[in-house]
């Protein structure tokens, strides 16, 4: 049940326990309906809208139900009143107090959510490839060296996060792009030798079967058609959201085997884990899960946005970085919370997101500092706020590309005016009285276009 009408009624999804866990018969998942009944109402609204879905072991063993509504890994995955803009909220609450159909809920939420910027960043204008003329809604390939594939089967996750810039592949057909055709996915690859990365995205593809993963990745293994793709990436958040499905789940060990198989192959395998707090690293399940897939030769890399209400503070990261490293993961990203869905309750000013990753890099050892940002996904590329300063009397953002479509806009700073109220690349205006950005016209010349 992925947007619950009543969360008396709220599902969890129970799945085998890992064998050093004393079992439980507490579900602490119960104590929703303990909660205020106008915060109930509240996520019953929210819920109407944003997709929502928890599952046992979140619920049980991430929450810290003393510290409801605070707790970040609450405000990560349940809903909360703020997501919505106050009209938004008003609408969907005055109707559920008439006692409507399902059909006239889902009516509204729909005409909501396309109210929520559902695909930013030309995610379906300007980044699904073609082949022999036909476009591949499965894919995107918005940079040279990376393709993106979204199974069919992958389009959904263990529990979902309340920020999830994907939100709209959650919510029904019409918002979803996805495909199962692993045929066109490799012919697709093998008419790019530019590409060297596939990365596996969703959803989750962590919740399909090792059976259906290997269809699509199994034939890189060996193949001189794609012997250019030297790295297959997971974008995955079952790590911390269910980490059983590298230790337990039936089929564990035959998905571990899969990655050992792509390394032995000459391959790279990154699993991408979604980490946005320290505190989705403090069970034992998680660390086996880690060990275990470290075992097989594949690496861990980790990334997350900065959310208020959940990490906007530097000594999260900095405890959340060193434990990373710790275990052997790789810190990767520290990105900025795109603009679509609920981002106006998890938004942090540009200014101040810098503040916070500068604070947090200054204490944590080099090992750590392989994290990039504060980086925005924007429809240009990953543009990351170098810094704060003043040049000529003006103070200015100093901007760069890490990634972009146009592979010479990438490393090549570019200056911003300073503001307080910007929270996205869109808010920023060119420093030293210039019209426009070095890379804009040509940006602007191929949204045009598409």
């Amino acid at each position: 049940m992925n947007i619950p009408q009543d969360l008396a009624q709220l599902q969890i999804f129970p799945k085998r326990r890992f064998q050093v866990y004393q079992q439980r018969q507490l579900h602490k998942i119960e104590l929703v309906k303990r909660l205020p009944q106008e915060l109930q109402f509240d996520m019953k609204v929210v819920a109407s809208v944003l997709p929502f879905r928890v599952n046992e072991y979140v619920a049980n063993d991430l929450i810290n139900w003393d510290n409801i509504p605070q707790d970040p890994i609450f405000q990560l995955s349940f809903p909360q009143r703020g997501m919505l803009a106050p009209e938004a909220f008003e609408r969907m609450a005055e109707l559920l107090k008439t006692e409507p159909t399902a059909e006239q809920v889902f009516q509204l939420g729909g005409e909501l959510r396309g109210e929520m910027n559902p695909h930013p960043a030309g995610q379906m204008s300007l980044n699904v490839p073609e082949l022999d003329g036909e476009k591949l809604p499965g894919m995107q390939h918005k940079y040279a060296e990376t393709v993106l594939f979204f199974p069919a089967q992958g389009q959904y996750c263990h529990s979902y996060c309340t920020f999830c810039f994907r939100w709209a592949q959650f919510v029904g057909k019409s918002m979803r792009f996805n495909s199962n055709d692993a045929d066109t996915l490799h012919r697709y690859l093998a008419a790019h030798p530019e590409a060297s990365d596939l990365l596996m995205t969703g959803g989750d593809p962590m919740v399909m079967r090792t059976k259906k993963i290997a269809e699509y990745v199994e034939p890189l293994i060996d193949s001189e058609a794609h012997e250019h793709i030297k790295t297959v990436r997971f974008g995955t958040k079952a790590l911390t959201f269910w980490p059983y499905r590298f230790v337990t789940d039936d089929d564990a060990d035959e998905l571990l085997d899969l990655f050992r198989r792509l390394v032995q192959s000459g391959k790279h395998v990154s699993i991408m884990a979604h980490l946005n707090h320290w505190q989705e690293m403090e069970t034992p399940i998680f660390e086996e899960a880690v060990r275990r897939i470290r075992a097989t030769g594949a690496n861990i890399r980790c990334q997350a946005p900065l959310l208020a209400n959940i990490n906007d503070n530097a000594d999260d990261w900095v405890k959340m970085w060193q434990k990373q490293v710790q275990l052997g993961l790789i810190p990767y990203y520290m990105f900025v919370e795109r603009d679509t869905g609920p981002k106006r309750y998890f938004e942090v000013p540009l200014y101040k997101a810098y503040e916070i990753y500068r604070d947090a890099i200054q204490r944590v050892s080099g090992l750590a500092r392989t994290a990039r940002g504060p980086s925005m996904s924007a429809g240009p590329g990953k543009v990351e706020v170098q810094g704060i300063t003043e040049i000529n009397g003006e103070k200015v953002f100093v901007l760069r590309f890490i990634q972009a479509r146009n592979s010479d806009w990438v490393q090549r700073p570019f200056f911003a005016q300073y503001d307080e109220s910007a929270h996205w690349l869109d808010d920023l205006k060119p420093a030293f009285g210039e019209e426009k950005f070095f890379w804009q016209e040509e940006y602007e010349a191929v949204s045009s276009e598409a």
